[in-house]
């Protein structure tokens, strides 16, 4: 995304100021510029420094684009590990990624005005004869609409753009006659069949050669699509439409807008990722500025800049205003639910929100825009590039980086508009991290893990189209550059598109008179336009003020550890294996060991121990790698054991005619009521609440008063329940499961997750049920209506909980502990904070066994085998350990119990009668229940 500055507007007005916008702007960020320029001590780069590295991006662009060309051209994208061009079918599918490719020499398109923008005006021109000549855009294939738009047509439209401003200049591309032009709209035919659907809201998928509904276009069946998907076309298509001086594209493009923008949440006025085409349906209610929402966002603003249109930017700025008041929470921005936009929906953030920042830019909002574009960058310094997405503790959630260009984008407007040398600073690092890190002999290839620095066999076109045009355009000046780029806005690929076209073929009314928009206050359009009388007040440190809080924001969450130097990929050692990430199963982590001098050793009860003999090393840098590995492990092993302590917890049934001797295995809560510290427990009869999800106030509240609330897992966070149960009078909760069969007999238990914020309001104690022992308690209440349970750390003596309940004794008797425990079964608990709305468990299978060391004559450590099918660390995709590991111990089975209880029981001086009427009664469900007893 971008634009070389913001709306060409007077601060604070409405309304756009046409014929030279950009202008405009362009001396209010020199003025800005020249502020901060001057700050004492600001650490300005030299002019030297700036041309050096404006040089090197030069160098690494020729590096990545003579690789395409000699190895992939005119395959649609480079394979940079293997030297190959990737053709689709010719490779293993990799799923919707793949929807890019269309056998259209995508690269070489998505290029064409970066060759412009590095000034490689001949390298343009014979690359404008080959796409004429080689492209071929009539092919049977199924592509997705969005790319294909953005990467192909939006390249097109970027390489006609600058082709006629280079013919106009009279020194090259005289012999153009806009056959880029021709193409574009070609394609731009082949893709309004999509648009076939009652709402106007494209298919995500069509054919090139046979449309959507052709009986050989294997697509149109899709029902939804992303909002970026069908919200992300305003710009390319109106550019078409005013290039060509035909309609029909920006009328088609208008009209998704308008439906996506009717269908928004009026409330909250946010909108959802997913929608349905046909029904205007929300089908994934969550709502962000990442993945699947952020080009659209982006392209309202752009299309009131390139079209002159009021509406668009009354639209941005009332979804603006809801993103600040719900979404932001500096500096993070949290996806939230529209219909509940108070209630955060991840713990995690993708990395497409990198661009957001320097959408605030444009915006003019710039103290948030610092902000999170510092965080993102403390994140890139602790993993050398931000992470597909990492969590709200920074964290790797996702591990994989493609070389996404959104933060140099970010950065490139925030030096843009401010003048701060930081910027350039951060450019350099850049710089730095993809030569470093991401070269290879055959181009540039994307981290498979950015933990362990493994790449994937990738090169996407719009790190060509995207990255090298902002890092170019952040060190040069503007005598470096052959045209003025203030004359152009950026789409979201970075193509280049006039200015000029807001005022040629104007076919379309600017104003939508048929909408409504919302009221907002007079000082959310304050922003409409950057104000440098605003945005820097007298103070030349703004920036630096901003950012300075946030400088050790992500080494405070999660501390780094133990750093090293990390060489290129050739010969040199790759990162050190921390003991965090480690996972037996692994091959390539059991290399690593060998090469530190660590063995492994597997034991007869499963676990596994590690032995590091220094002399068996590789060398002594390895010898080194291997010393401190252990160390980890040792210290992870004592940390684990510390902070295991939260087993499984009981729900005993109590009352008749089980009298204790139905025990259920529960998952403890995060919050609430230790029952670990609370010996006696809760104990309570049960009641069903209502509403049954417990996500909103209780409407019998008498049914609930004093009682152990019941509820269904979903729709809202564990913690908002246990605030709704307890302001109903509840003295303790238990969620069931909603996953129709679901058993602690075969899943591990799970940890109820707090929402984020402080619980210590929440004081009663919530345990989880899975939905098989759930039902127990159901069916024993449709049976015998009064059930009374206790909730407690570990069951109970079921033996004198009979004798109390037959001598009436009192209940803090009845609560007290038997000095014999009950057998329990070993489960682990992971913990879980649950998924609104979805109900998607968002936790892994819990960690190894706690690590204990084992005293050998070197350094050595035991742990136990990890499930080689469980989620874990290791796999590209998978979350990455927290800081501190928190996974449950595992309890000790007493096998002496039982043979206890058998003495105790004939002992008892209760009727014999009464003991014989109370099993013919409850036989068989106690035979269906006993394995679910402790």
């Amino acid at each position: 995304m971008a634009l070389s500055g913001a709306p060409g507007c007077r601060a604070g007005e409405r309304g756009p100021r046409w014929r030279r916008p950009w202008k405009l702007l362009a001396l209010g960020l020199l003025s800005a510029s020249s502020v901060l320029a001057a700050a004492p001590g600001a650490g300005a780069m030299s002019r030297e420094e700036k041309r050096r590295l404006g040089n090197q991006v030069l160098e690494m662009f020729d590096h990545a684009y003579s690789n395409y060309m000699e190895h992939a051209y005119p395959a649609d994208e480079l394979m940079p590990l293997t030297c190959r061009g990737r053709v689709r079918g010719q490779e293993p599918s990799r799923g919707d990624v793949d929807d890019a490719l269309g056998k259209f020499s995508l690269t070489l398109i998505d290029t064409l005005d970066t060759l412009v923008v590095l000034n490689k005006t001949k390298e343009f021109e014979e690359a404008v004869k080959k796409v004429i000549k080689d492209v071929n855009l009539d092919n049977d294939i199924v592509v997705s609409v969005f790319e294909t738009n953005i990467r192909v047509l939006g390249g097109l439209l970027g390489g006609h753009s600058v082709a006629i401003m280079l013919k106009e200049k009279g020194e090259y591309m005289q012999w153009y006659n806009g056959e880029l032009l021709h193409m574009a709209k070609e394609l731009g035919y082949k893709l309004l069949p999509a648009f076939n659907t009652t709402s106007g809201l494209p298919y995500p998928r069509v054919n090139l050669k046979f449309g959507v509904r052709h009986p050989e276009a294997r697509t149109g069946t899709e029902t939804d699509t992303c909002t970026a998907c069908a919200g992300t076309l305003i710009l390319e298509f109106a550019a078409l439409s005013r290039f060509t001086g035909t309609s029909i594209f920006e009328e088609y493009a208008r009209k998704a807008l308008d439906f996506i923008w009717e269908k928004r949440q009026r409330s909250s006025n946010l909108v959802g990722v997913t929608i349905n085409i046909h029904t205007g349906d929300w089908v994934r209610k969550d709502s962000g500025v990442g993945a699947g929402i952020d080009s659209y966002y982006e392209y309202l603003l752009k299309a009131y800049v390139l079209l002159g249109d009021d509406s668009f930017l009354e639209r941005f700025n009332t979804h603006y205003d809801a993103i600040m008041r719900y979404i932001s929470q500096p500096p993070l921005l949290l996806d939230v639910h529209i219909h509940k936009p108070m209630l955060n929906a991840r713990t995690w953030m993708d990395s497409l929100l990198a661009f957001f920042p320097g959408l605030q830019v444009l915006k003019g909002d710039i103290r948030p825009a610092i902000e999170t574009h510092e965080m993102l960058y403390q994140v890139i310094k602790k993993h050398n590039f931000l992470p597909e997405a990492f969590t709200t503790d920074f964290r790797v959630h996702w591990a994989q980086h493609p070389l996404r260009p959104e933060f140099a984008e970010s950065t490139y407007f925030l030096y843009k508009a401010t003048g701060d040398p930081y910027y350039l600073e951060v450019g350099k690092t850049l710089i730095e991290n993809l030569n470093k890190y991401a070269r290879v002999p055959c181009g540039f290839a994307a981290m498979k893990d950015v933990r362990t620095g493994s790449h994937e066999d990738r090169m996407d076109s719009f790190f060509l189209a995207e990255m090298f045009k902002y890092l170019y355009l952040l060190f040069a000046d503007k005598e470096d550059m052959i045209f003025d780029i203030e004359d152009y806005i950026f789409t979201t690929e970075a193509h280049l598109l006039p200015l000029w076209l807001s005022t040629t073929n104007q076919t379309i009314s600017k104003k939508n008179t048929s909408t409504e928009y919302t009221e907002l206050d007079d000082s959310n359009f304050d922003w409409s336009c950057p104000n440098t009388q605003i945005l820097f007040p007298n103070d030349p440190m703004f920036a630096q003020s901003i950012r300075e809080p946030l400088k050790n924001v992500v080494d405070k969450s999660c501390p780094r550890g133990i750093s090293r130097a990390e060489e290129s990929l050739g010969s040199g050692p790759k990162p050190p294996l921390r003991a965090r990430d480690f996972m037996a199963s692994n091959p390539e982590h059991l290399e690593i060991l060998k090469k530190m001098g660590v063995s492994l050793i597997h034991l007869k009860d499963g676990r596994v121990q590690l032995v590091q003999h220094a002399v068996q090393a590789a060398s002594s840098l390895d010898a080194e790698d291997g010393l401190r590995f252990m160390q980890e492990m040792i210290e992870l092993s004592s940390q684990q054991q510390k902070e295991q302590q939260l087993p499984p917890r009981a729900v005993q049934i109590v009352s008749h005619p089980f009298f204790g001797r139905v025990v259920l295995t529960a998952g403890p809560a995060q919050f609430g009521m230790d029952l670990s510290k609370h010996k006696a427990g809760t104990r309570g009869f049960v009641a069903t609440i209502k509403p049954y999800n417990g996500c909103s106030e209780i409407t019998n509240p008498e049914a609930v008063k004093e009682k152990i609330a019941l509820m269904q897992r979903g729709q809202c966070m564990f913690a908002e329940k246990a605030r709704n149960i307890q302001k109903a009078g509840a003295i303790g909760g238990i969620v069931i499961d909603d996953n129709e069969g679901s058993s602690s007999d075969t899943a591990p238990l799970f940890q109820m997750a707090g929402d984020g914020k402080n619980t210590d309001d929440i004081t009663i104690p919530m345990l989880f049920l899975f939905n098989k022992e759930g039902n127990i308690i159901l069916d024993a209440i449709r049976e015998y209506e009064a059930v009374e349970v206790l909730l407690s750390d570990k069951a109970k003596d079921r033996d004198l909980e009979i004798e109390n309940m037959d001598q009436k004794s009192s209940e803090n008797d009845s609560h007290k502990p038997s000095s014999e425990e009950a057998p329990s079964e070993s489960q682990d608990a992971g913990a879980v904070s649950e998924e609104p709305e979805e109900g998607v468990e968002s936790s892994a299978v819990g960690d190894p066994d706690p690590l204990s060391p084992a005293s050998t004559d070197s350094a050595s450590v035991s742990t136990a085998d990890p499930d080689p099918h469980a989620p874990g660390p290791a796999g590209a995709g998978a979350p990455e350990p927290a800081c501190t590991p928190g996974d449950s111990q595992p309890q000790e089975e007493n096998t002496q119990t039982e043979a206890n209880s058998k003495t105790h029981w004939d002992s008892k001086v209760q009727p014999m009668e009464s003991i014989l009427a109370d099993w013919n009664e409850d036989i068989e469900a106690f035979e269906m229940m006993e394995k679910d007893e402790l």
